[in-house]
């Protein structure tokens, strides 16, 4: 399993560096337009702080320019790349074109067939819309669980976006996900419960009993 930042706020990025446990970067083309710099400046920072893979989204809409536009964010972001391709009929036949030398991940998935579609392209990843597939189709949850039950035994790992709350990011573990990709203020969220925060004033109150 691993755990990604969503974002390409380079500030985030620099603080999830030092966590240690956060193992790679998502973007899309709304992610990018957030950032201060240009997408190409701030892919290339985000390359240099990402402890693993960086996920760059096609914004071409043509087979022929979506494959050349996926090249070019290979050679600019190198082998963290992992190229994001949506999930349609010349979605899929890109990924197919391009997953034998760039890694796919195919994104905006809200159909478990599309995940089967994506595994026969040569996806690495399926990405699932979960809070925003429980919100127009009734239970992100589930979609993961099917997704996961299609994919199981293939090389095609599900990772996890739109997700809202460190409760619902354990529930899509449990249904299958392999990866989670959450935005910073989630992440952040995932480390903190009221009664671990108990815990340790109780423990500071007997801090006489350290070795220090």
């Amino acid at each position: 399993m691993a755990i990604l930042l969503d974002s390409a706020i380079i500030q985030e990025a620099q603080t999830v560096q030092t966590w240690g446990w956060v193992k790679g970067i998502t973007t899309n083309p709304t992610i990018l337009s957030k950032s201060d710099l240009s997408p190409r400046a701030t892919l290339q920072q985000l390359a240099t702080l990402s402890l693993g893979e960086l996920y760059y989204q096609l914004t071409a809409t043509d087979f022929e320019e979506m494959v050349k536009e996926g090249r070019k964010a290979y050679e600019l972001i190198g082998e963290k790349t992992v190229l994001k391709v949506p999930a349609t009929p010349v979605g899929f036949q890109v990924v197919a074109h391009l997953a034998p030398q760039i890694p796919c991940a195919v994104t905006a998935i809200y159909s478990p067939t599309q995940a089967a579609v994506a595994k026969e392209a040569g996806a690495k990843y399926a990405i699932a819309y979960v809070n925003r597939a429980t919100r127009f189709l009734g239970d992100g949850i589930a979609l993961v669980r099917s997704m996961a039950d299609l994919l199981k035994g293939s090389s095609t790992e599900i990772l996890a976006a739109s997700i809202k709350s460190p409760e619902e990011a354990a529930a899509t573990l449990l249904a299958g996900a392999h990866h989670l990709t959450l935005p910073f203020a989630i992440l952040q969220a995932l480390t903190v419960h009221d009664l671990s925060e108990k815990a340790v004033a109780e423990f500071a109150q007997n801090s006489h009993a350290s070795i220090q």
